[in-house]
């Protein structure tokens, strides 16, 4: 059994799901939880499966770009009246920004980090990097106090 370890972010954000029947199809917001849980078969010299810093780091600016942004299909016509803020807008290609499309969108970018074997600077300098066959094994994004959803392939 591999050993896992779990980072959770908090971000408020908006979406609108212009494939949805009713009032979700219009602008609305979240206090959404991100959980990311990762997993190791070995731990590394420090005896971690990774460190904590080193894991957001690698997901920060994802989770800043989330952080008070609207996000919306790209094919929703309303799309053209949030132009303004485009800075805060979020755009998905041809699928609603579901709180599962969400979790995928997460887990994607950091199993790419992992692949990347890119480097972190935290404070004062120190260097982070993620461990060499680290797995994402999940991410799971709160929309309420009582629904989440998830991605875990496999």
């Amino acid at each position: 059994m591999p050993y896992r370890v779990c980072k959770a972010f908090e971000v408020e954000s908006g979406h609108m799901l212009s494939k949805h029947p009713e009032r979700c199809r219009f602008p609305h917001g979240h206090s959404r939880r991100i959980e990311v849980v990762v997993a190791g078969d070995t731990l590394d010299d420090n005896d971690m499966v990774c460190d904590f810093k080193a894991l957001r780091l690698a997901v920060e600016d994802l989770i800043d770009r989330l952080d008070h942004a609207m996000a919306v299909n790209s094919d929703d016509p309303a799309r053209e009246r949030l132009e303004s803020f485009s800075e805060r807008v979020i755009v998905f290609d041809g699928v609603d920004p579901t709180t599962e499309v969400l979790a995928r969108h997460i887990y994607d970018h950091l199993e790419s980090v992992i692949a990347s074997g890119r480097r972190f600077e935290g404070p004062g300098g120190v260097r982070y990097r993620l461990p060499t066959g680290l797995r994402v094994e999940r991410v799971r994004v709160g929309e309420t106090s009582t629904s989440w959803g998830e991605y875990a392939p496999g």
